[in-house]
């Protein structure tokens, strides 16, 4: 079993910037520019975001965001593990953090926006393995081929 040790982080040190970096790059390579909601680390600074990082022996390995929504909702905004720490089960230790995290504040559900394409096949089969589902677009969005909205109710999920 790997031992992952996540706590909160801000997106301005330099482990955080590192990892938001490869991500806003990975999401730039595979979805146009006007199909990507990724936040940059300003965005993760805001007041209504909690950021936090996966560490793995001490090196940040994935980072993952909730962002409140109108509603007593949350978003899981910035969700990345680095490439090669894919199949570690950080992606899904930080998933289960952030669940936890949101259930623990009370909130009614949890949305999430990630690509339609291919690339981001094993992110929803993650999400949904988790009881995520597709949904219509929320908050902000607005209907995009290179998206898939998926909602997890919380006040029936166990």
């Amino acid at each position: 079993m790997q031992k992952f040790d996540i706590s909160p982080a801000s997106p301005g040190e330099p482990d955080a910037v590192a990892l938001i970096h490869r991500h806003l790059s990975q999401m730039a390579a595979q979805s146009p520019e006007e199909s990507c909601h990724a936040l940059d680390g300003s965005g993760l600074e805001g007041p209504d975001v909690e950021f936090f990082l996966l560490r793995q022996n001490g090196k940040a390995i994935a980072m993952g965001a909730l962002k409140t929504l109108d509603g007593g909702a949350r978003e899981l905004k910035s969700m990345h593990t680095l490439t090669e720490a894919r199949g570690s089960g950080a992606g899904r230790a930080m998933l289960d953090f952030l669940l936890q995290r949101a259930r623990s504040q009370g909130a009614s559900g949890i949305y999430l926006e990630t690509g339609s394409t291919d690339d981001f096949l094993p992110s929803r089969r993650l999400y949904g393995s988790l009881g995520f589902v597709e949904c219509a677009p929320f908050s902000d969005y607005a209907e995009d081929p290179w998206s898939v909205f998926m909602h997890l109710d919380l006040r029936s999920a166990a």
